[in-house]
């Protein structure tokens, strides 16, 4: 009878791999990434690009003249302008500081707001020194109502009377250049 040789009897037994100190070091790793990582929060202002086609507008529903608010933005004054002809209603100037009177600004938007209740859109045209900031203050001028303004109230489909959240809040930059 043949017998096999013993070391081939033998059953070499296998060591496991210890896990256990590479997760500890990845969850360390980890740890230590979230900790060093900067959270930026964004803030993101919507604003619409100016539609360019040759076809005429939609007729509009009342059969009146849209606003068509403009805001030229230079550095020394905030100009309203409406109207196709983009004749001028209101001029804001700045202070000797460079401020602009952005409550009288507001306030005026407002009472115009009132009168042209469905009017959404306005176009802004800052000029080139006109710092972001200052851009920034009357945009949020233009677009928000404070909650220490007076209500304003829109009718909506059903006939029911809903406050406005938003002054004129589609805003379009009208002199992007590429």
């Amino acid at each position: 009878m043949y017998h096999l040789p013993s070391r081939r009897k033998k059953k070499k037994k296998t060591d496991k791999l210890n896990l256990v100190p590479i997760l500890d070091s990845v969850f360390i790793l980890i740890f230590f990434l979230l900790l060093s990582a900067q959270f930026i929060k964004i803030f993101e202002i919507n604003s619409n690009v100016p539609i360019v086609s040759p076809a005429e507008p939609p007729p509009s529903k009342k059969n009146k003249e849209p606003l068509s608010l403009t805001v030229e933005i230079s550095k020394d004054a905030i100009i309203l302008l409406t109207g196709s002809n983009q004749s001028e209603l209101k001029k804001f100037l700045a202070n000797p500081e460079g401020e602009f009177p952005l409550v009288d600004y507001h306030t005026f938007l407002i009472d115009l707001k009132k009168k042209h209740i469905d009017e959404k859109t306005v176009i802004f045209e800052p000029s080139e020194e006109v710092e972001y900031e200052q851009i920034v203050k009357v945009m949020d001028a233009t677009r928000l109502l404070d909650k220490t303004d007076e209500t304003i109230y829109k009718k909506d489909e059903i006939g029911n009377d809903v406050p406005l959240e938003f002054l004129f809040d589609d805003i379009i930059f009208g002199n992007i250049t590429s």
